[in-house]
């Protein structure tokens, strides 16, 4: 059946769709991706961010199980703190994770779960004294702490200053010489950036990857036909000046690249051609042929892409995905009940989703090649406020999960839960509230996860700089 003609809005539709798919790629961005050829994949490798935006608290995620401190945390927040009983245990390791994380329990229970304690963005290593000494112009100090905007640059670009500009991941990137840059399906973020391109962002299982009526399956209409020709015949133009040339190149290279990665980014759960097996580690999270949460839609097309690997190409890939609405500084939890609320809902989203991505990954046997972790903002205070929610701090918890996890057990040091302690960065009464100064720095646990990508020293102490200021700790051990 002929298509109809164009109408104004699908035109506009046309420029937005070729517009937003030359950003997402950046001037000379694509060329990576259109000129080199496949690396062989046998050592295929993958690590996935998880940003969680608003600053998770993560005080509630892995909690002690042990009376006498989990008697301090509960006296530090009434109202908002889980019960010991609620918890579910992590083993023998004196550890529970928040109820709304059940899903995560079977990755526990096969050694492919770690959580890390107290990492944050640190020059070097830090006490109380040091912090307390330092002159506020002092690297030692990180940039507007318990600011979201800029703690959320310094954990994305492994940095203490709120000024810069790559992130870790897109330096790592470009360090390695990987065939594509970071893959993001959760925006343009800082942590995909580097100083060549930026992160090549891509659209939810359904949407179209590419300019709206260009694509393959278009051409089979001549008119069709004839405008893709028009389009590649304008951008074969020799142009003046180098950035008329450089958007050129970056129109084309973006149209073969978003033809070879089209119909697989565009392929939803249960339609033709999908994966049985990720369809089946994703069911609980798919109603009517549609993926049920934001943070699942990302998911399954990570997987899609690990699974797709041959067609995607490279055998060191980045990726990064998020979830946000993690400011609970109100209504963190019910009053009635500490086990419901906004938090718990966003972790039982986060759990649900990482569960259905591992089990995607032990099905097609990729589990061993595939790392994924978490970061956030920062920490959020360990006593409760008036408004049944927790403020904005320094260090926090994360989680860490594959097959080449050393899991089973808690790697970092636990803060002592003692406001206005020696772990704490308030001094007089009215600031002692539980913001933990980091024990483990961001510049740690990126080397730990880059080393095990294939990133050689000197690699990490490009992509790090502060990096050797931790001496020979540069590892925390958890892979």
């Amino acid at each position: 059946m002929p298509h109809s003609p164009i109408h104004s809005a699908a035109r506009r539709h046309f420029l937005q769709r070729a517009g937003s798919l030359a950003s997402a790629f950046g001037l000379g961005g694509a060329a990576q991706l259109a000129t080199l050829s496949p690396a062989h994949a046998a050592d295929y490798k993958a690590l996935v961010c998880v940003f969680l935006y608003g600053g998770n608290d993560g005080q509630n995620m892995v909690v002690p199980t042990d009376a006498a401190r989990h008697a301090q945390y509960a006296a530090a927040r009434p109202g908002l703190a889980i019960p010991r009983s609620a918890l579910l245990p992590l083993g023998s390791s004196g550890y529970g994770l928040h109820p709304a994380l059940a899903a995560l329990q079977p990755a526990w229970q096969r050694q492919a779960l770690a959580p890390l304690f107290n990492v944050g963005p640190l020059y070097a290593p830090i006490t109380k004294a040091d912090y307390l000494a330092a002159p506020a112009n002092s690297p030692l100090r990180p940039d507007n702490l318990f600011s979201h905007s800029d703690q959320q640059t310094l954990w994305e670009t492994a940095s203490t200053s709120a000024q810069a500009r790559s992130g870790w991941g897109g330096r790592s990137a470009q360090a390695l010489a990987t065939i594509n840059p970071v893959i993001s399906l959760g925006g343009n973020g800082r942590f995909g950036q580097s100083d060549q391109q930026p992160p090549l962002v891509l659209p939810a299982p359904g949407e179209v990857f590419g300019a709206y009526t260009l694509q393959p399956a278009d051409a089979s209409w001549a008119p069709m036909a004839a405008r893709k020709q028009a389009v590649d015949a304008l951008y074969g133009q020799a142009l003046p000046g180098v950035l008329a040339s450089a958007y050129a190149r970056q129109q084309r290279d973006a149209f073969v690249v978003s033809q070879r990665l089209g119909a697989l980014v565009t392929r939803q759960p249960l339609a033709a051609g999908s994966s049985a097996a990720l369809d089946t580690a994703f069911a609980p999270l798919i109603a009517n042929g549609r993926l049920t949460t934001p943070l699942a839609r990302q998911f399954y097309q990570v997987a899609k892409l690990v699974d797709g690997r041959a067609t995607v190409q490279g055998d060191r890939q980045i990726f990064f995905v998020q979830l946000g609405g993690f400011d609970t500084h109100a209504s963190q939890a019910l009053a009635s009940d500490p086990l419901d609320g906004q938090h718990a809902r966003l972790l039982q989203q986060l759990g649900e989703a990482l569960a259905a991505f591992d089990r995607a990954m032990v099905a097609i046997g990729m589990d061993q090649a595939v790392t994924t972790f978490t970061q956030s903002d920062f920490g959020r205070t360990l006593a409760g406020n008036s408004s049944q929610g927790t403020d904005h701090a320094w260090g926090n918890h994360q989680l860490v999960m594959g097959g080449a996890v050393r899991g089973g057990t808690t790697y970092g040091q636990f803060p002592q839960l003692v406001l206005g302690g020696p772990d704490d960065v308030g001094v007089h009464s009215w600031e002692r509230h539980g913001r933990w100064i980091p024990t483990s720095s961001v510049d740690q646990y990126a080397a730990t996860l880059l080393a095990w990508f294939g990133a050689s020293d000197a690699q990490l102490d490009s992509v790090l700089p502060n990096l050797r200021n931790f001496g020979s700790a540069r590892s925390l051990g958890f892979v």
